[in-house]
């Protein structure tokens, strides 16, 4: 079941929350949309679903219209954040109460929804707690039954809400490794909502970056991690240091450092800002070539095989500290320590112009 996401555009009084948005997402893929809070990502799953209405444009599901129908006719699936569970219902009664208020004409027999709650049950690995209530599970398992329901009625789309938001860090990394297998399992087309970069770059095949209620990029993970389309993408996804510099002819210029920027050849003399990851940045205690910045290391962290340095560059024209991420290994070689002068070059850097000059 494809989606295509038309010109919407859905405002709540005076604020903005979708500004001509068009997305298409493809059969089969779990797809996540990721931003700030207020970004639009969860008033757009919202509208998928049938939940809101779009002040203009069209969601088509499979190249059919259906901007229009409801929820129930769209036969979509929707996890909420907080599990929504039926307190007073055991297990199996919260995953079968779908199918048990299908119209009388659709409706299942009794045989049959128990088969399919059960084998369900067994998909989210929980068929051991059928007879319970949701007060009696940890926040995982409940999340685990609040999808199993959502799967019950057989929908053609399935929509999550930061499903896994409400949940401590262990349980959440858990829980995006179990339903990445179980998506490669059931290959039903996935929208999730999330902020959580990690959480979307790990789990999804594609992400949308979401800003202001526009889309700022599409991309597998790789992509919108590794190319960044704009500042806002590569600040938003991950770590990252600014460095401010110019743009002349080619050429652009960093303090002392100096770099060949083919694509700005047009440039004269215009202000730039480099965007350059912790893990992309050299750290020597000699100048390894003619190009470097000088700083010291302010502070320093050691986290599992990774070092994190805070350091001070001497460059008065960038006067923001500088994160740095280095193996343990190359940590112990350098034998740094805090206060110790040391030399950085980007491995890989993007320039972003700002103005003209």
């Amino acid at each position: 079941m494809s989606i295509e996401i038309r010109n919407l555009s859905k405002q709540f009084g005076t604020f903005t929350a979708l500004h001509d948005v068009s997305l298409e997402v493809r059969s089969g893929e779990l797809l996540a949309l990721l931003g700030p809070s207020g970004s639009g990502k969860t008033t757009l799953l919202r509208v998928i679903a049938g939940l809101e209405t779009a002040d203009s444009g069209q969601v088509r599901f499979n190249n059919e219209d259906t901007t229009h129908q409801s929820i129930r006719d769209r036969q979509v699936g929707f996890v909420f954040q907080h599990y929504a569970l039926f307190r007073n219902m055991t297990i199996f009664e919260n995953v079968a109460f779908g199918l048990r208020v299908r119209p009388k004409h659709s409706r299942l027999k009794d045989a049959e929804i128990r088969e399919r709650v059960i084998s369900l049950l067994k998909l989210v690995q929980l068929d051991w707690l059928a007879d319970r209530y949701p007060h009696q599970l940890s926040g995982g398992q409940r999340q685990r039954i609040a999808l199993a329901r959502a799967l019950a009625v057989e929908p053609k789309v399935l929509l999550l809400d930061e499903p896994f938001g409400a949940l401590d860090a262990k349980v959440r990394k858990e829980l995006r490794i179990w339903l990445r297998r179980l998506h490669d399992d059931m290959h039903i087309t996935s929208v999730f909502v999330t902020h959580d970069q990690e959480e979307a770059l790990e789990v999804s095949d594609r992400v949308v970056v979401m800003n202001e209620g526009r889309i700022e990029q599409i991309g597998t993970p790789d992509e919108v991690y590794e190319r960044p389309a704009n500042p806002f993408v590569y600040e938003f996804l991950g770590h990252v240091n600014l460095f401010h510099g110019r743009i002349h002819r080619g050429r652009a210029t960093i303090g002392d450092i100096e770099i060949e920027a083919p694509e700005h050849a047009e440039a004269e003399n215009m202000a730039a800002i480099a965007y350059v990851r912790p893990h992309d940045i050299e750290v020597d205690r000699v100048k390894n070539g003619e190009s470097a910045l000088a700083a010291h290391i302010i502070h320093i962290v050691s986290i599992g095989p990774v070092v994190r340095l805070e350091l001070a560059h001497d460059d008065n024209a960038n006067k923001n500290l500088v994160q740095v991420e280095i193996s343990k290994d190359r940590f112990r070689t350098l034998q740094l320590e805090k206060g110790d002068r040391v030399f950085v070059t980007p491995r890989k850097l993007d320039l972003f112009p700002t103005q003209l000059h």
